[in-house]
């Protein structure tokens, strides 16, 4: 499984998609596209019937872009890389370095699109794709992203690893809400790799990664935490808060369904599936993290 290089030379743990998938979602959007395009036209041209050429063709040209152009970019910033034909297939587009995209991106890639697919009838794009050793097109390449797979099968699912037994629960009074989801991908996407890097690379990602949540939290680690140990630490409880708000809501539901029960009211439990800590890693594993060290210097 080839993956997405950071400016750290780290691997994460993305599958880019290949040109099959992705021809077939960007088939979907057009589809989508074009049906809703042909529908709006149609009726534009009935109302401007009355109107000289020169306003019927600013119309048409308007109504092109807007639906053609426009749309298509207005939905992937929204979805976050999530268009029609893309939810379907389970492909997204993300940045390089794994986040999600944003406007700028969705921008650039929609207007080299109109080059690369609409007006070339999708050649340009399929011989960049081919080209690409990850499979980019164009407006890939110049907006800074990335289509990858989001529905990768289980087997091939990399989990995070947990902490040291000995730091379970030290961090259960820590303030997460000011860390971007930015920076949990990036954590969790060291965390997956960390075994397969480099020593000296992946503990100087561990130590920028976790200068940089102990800036976003405002508190330090305890004294003598290596930098990979308390990354992992951080996200174990964040998963375990995540799993108590869930059987909070499925126990609030239940409570409802409960008193509506009372009043004759046939009670609407829905199912929620909370997210799952991974398995503990042996105790070998720990000490080779604690052992070994990282040079983390937490800030006093």
């Amino acid at each position: 499984m080839s993956g997405v290089v950071t400016g750290d030379a780290v691997v994460l743990g993305l599958q880019p998609a290949r040109l099959p998938s992705r021809a077939l979602a960007v088939l979907i959007d057009l589809v989508v596209v074009w049906a809703v395009y042909l529908a709006i036209a149609l009726g534009l041209a009935v109302a401007t019937a009355s109107l000289d050429e020169a306003a019927a063709t600013a119309v048409s040209i308007a109504c092109f872009l807007l639906v053609l152009v426009g749309a298509p970019i207005a939905v992937e910033t929204l979805s976050h890389g999530r268009s029609l034909g893309k939810l379907a297939c389970g492909l997204r587009v993300v940045r390089d370095d794994g986040g999600p995209i944003r406007f700028r991106h969705a921008l650039v890639r929609g207007a080299m699109g109109v080059v690369e697919i609409l007006m070339t009838f999708g050649v340009i794009a399929c011989i960049a794709s081919l080209v690409s050793e990850r499979g980019r097109r164009l407006g890939d390449v110049f907006a800074g992203t990335l289509v990858v797979r989001e529905r990768v099968p289980a087997a091939r699912a990399l989990a995070v690893p947990p902490p040291p037994p000995w730091l379970v629960g030290r961090f259960a009074a820590l303030d997460l809400s000011a860390v971007p989801e930015r920076l949990w991908l990036e954590i969790r996407q060291y965390l997956t790799r960390a075994r397969e890097l480099d020593p000296f690379v992946g503990r100087r990602l561990a130590e920028r990664l976790a200068d940089e949540l102990v800036a976003r939290t405002g508190t330090p680690p305890p004294p003598g935490v290596p930098a990979d140990a308390y990354l992992a630490g951080v996200v174990a409880e964040r998963q375990a808060r995540d799993a108590r708000r869930a059987f909070s809501s499925v126990e609030s539901a239940a409570g409802a369904g409960a008193e509506a029960s009372a009043g004759g009211v046939a009670p609407v439990v829905p199912h929620v599936v909370p997210h799952v800590v991974p398995a503990a890693v042996p105790a070998a594993v720990a000490e080779e993290s604690r052992g070994r060290g990282t040079g983390f210097a937490p800030p006093g």
